[in-house]
């Protein structure tokens, strides 16, 4: 099964061992936005992690998006740029339990 996944691009030795491969991270208004490398063939699929300890407690949210890029420079700035957004729009709502 595996040189059916390598033969058509089916993911990254990374991603497949389970290790996501941070890009870049920075501090937004006391959280921490990561940039995740997510490949999709010869492309990279829009995907970041938030993080922030809420009570005591490390609290995380991954976001994807459906958006597909093939630079990896430009990937990290949207990651970073998404994550801030959202952080902006829900703040620590998005650790809601709901």
């Amino acid at each position: 099964m595996s040189f059916w996944k390598n033969l058509f691009g089916g993911g990254s030795k990374a991603q497949d061992d389970g290790v996501e491969r941070v890009l870049a991270e920075e501090v937004y208004k006391g959280f921490v936005v990561k940039s995740i490398e997510m490949r999709v063939g010869s492309e990279f699929q829009l995907a970041g992690v938030i993080e922030k300890e809420v009570g005591g407690e490390a609290k995380t949210y991954r976001f994807v998006r459906a958006d597909r890029i093939s630079d990896k420079e430009q990937l990290t700035a949207l990651a970073l740029a998404k994550g801030r957004q959202i952080v902006d729009e829900q703040g620590e709502r998005m650790f809601a339990q709901g």
